[in-house]
C-alpha cells in the first residue's frame, strides 16, 4: 500500500519531523507500505476556483494525482489562528469526492495552545468525514513545549504517542484492504 504522509503546510518544520519520526514508525510495522512524504512548500500551489484539473499548472495536477491514487494517508498540520492552514484546505478543494473514499487517515497537528486541538475536532474530522475516509480516532496533538528551539521532538510521551497511533493505523490499513475485496 501506498501511504501518503501529507505535510499540509509550507511553512515551518514540526509538522515534517512529526512525520518522519512516523515514517519510522511505519517501517517497523510487520508488513511492508511504500510512504512517500508530500511537503507542500516543494509545489508551485494553486488556488482552486473550479476549472477542470488539466487547467491547473503541473505541481497542482502532481498533487491531486497523488492525493487520489494514495491508499491511506497521515495528515500534519499545523494550527494557524485557531484554523488549519489555506494551503491544505486548498488542497483538499482540489481533491474529487470520491478520492479518499474509505482510505485510512491518521492525522497529527501543532499548535501553540493545548486547547487548538480542538481544530482537529471541528474542522479537520468534517473534512474528512465528507470524504468518507476511515479516521483513526487516536490523533496526536503536539504544542511547542514538545519540541526544541530547533524544531526536534524531545518529548518521549509523544513518541510512545505517535507509535500507538501508527498500530492503530495499521489495523485500519487492513480494514480497507477487506473493504476492497468486498467490491
Amino acid at each position: 500500500m501506498e501511504i501518503l504522509l501529507l505535510n499540509g503546510t509550507i511553512v515551518g518544520k514540526k509538522t515534517r519531523t512529526l512525520l518522519e519520526e512516523i515514517e519510522k514508525d511505519i517501517l517497523e510495522l510487520p508488513q511492508k507500505h511504500d510512504t512517500k512524504l508530500v511537503n507542500l512548500e516543494d509545489y508551485d500551489m494553486q488556488f482552486v476556483d473550479g476549472r477542470p484539473i488539466d487547467q491547473y499548472n503541473d505541481d497542482m495536477q502532481t498533487l491531486i494525482k497523488e492525493m487520489e491514487t494514495a491508499d491511506a494517508y497521515v495528515i500534519a498540520t499545523p494550527i494557524f489562528q485557531g484554523s488549519i492552514p489555506g494551503t491544505l484546505k486548498n488542497l483538499f478543494d482540489a481533491v474529487s469526492p470520491l478520492a479518499m473514499r474509505y482510505k485510512p487517515v491518521s492525522i497529527v497537528a501543532n499548535g501553540g495552545t493545548l486547547q487548538h486541538h480542538l481544530v482537529i475536532e471541528n474542522q479537520l474530522k468534517p473534512i474528512l468525514n465528507y470524504f468518507r475516509c476511515m479516521v483513526t480516532p487516536n490523533y496526536v496533538y503536539t504544542h511547542t513545549n514538545h519540541f526544541s528551539t530547533q524544531g526536534e521532538l524531545i518529548d518521549e510521551d509523544v513518541r510512545s504517542r505517535l507509535k500507538e497511533m501508527t498500530k492503530v493505523f495499521n489495523q485500519y490499513l487492513n480494514m480497507s484492504k477487506s473493504l476492497e475485496s468486498d467490491k
